[in-house]
């Protein structure tokens, strides 16, 4: 069975305690993923959860309301006792340059030019 991988649209770099590498990918490498490996959503933000989850072709609202990640021991990210090497971060690139939406405020298709797509992997085995 592959490894679970993260899904979400931020990832905080304070969590960063292990060799990390960022690559730019496209929608289709991360439906493949997501059909490939079983994935956990920590989306934070409801604004955009409903547009991403359309692009994504899954529903990306996670299983409880802002999920906090931690570190295990091995220092790669966890939640709720599940580790993982690899995060999948979606992100929208609005029409209007510095756009923030409003605290509640549902983002329509419009605003939104395009999305970045982030695959964060996190090397598995340490150096010698």
């Amino acid at each position: 069975m592959n490894p679970p991988i993260l899904i979400s649209n931020s990832f905080p770099f304070s969590l960063v305690r292990r060799h990390l590498t960022v690559e730019p990918r496209s929608i289709g490498d991360l439906q493949t993923a997501l059909v490939k490996h079983p994935w956990v959503s920590t989306w934070g933000h409801a604004n955009t959860v409903l547009l991403a989850s359309s692009l994504a072709g899954v529903n990306l609202r996670p299983k409880t309301e802002r999920p906090a990640l931690t570190l295990n021991e091995s220092q790669f990210p966890q939640l709720d006792g599940q580790s993982f090497a690899e995060c999948w971060l979606l992100t929208p690139d609005y029409v209007e340059p510095g756009f923030r939406p409003k605290i509640g405020e549902e983002v329509s298709a419009d605003k939104i030019r395009d999305w970045q797509i982030l695959r964060l992997s996190w090397q598995t085995e340490l150096p010698a």
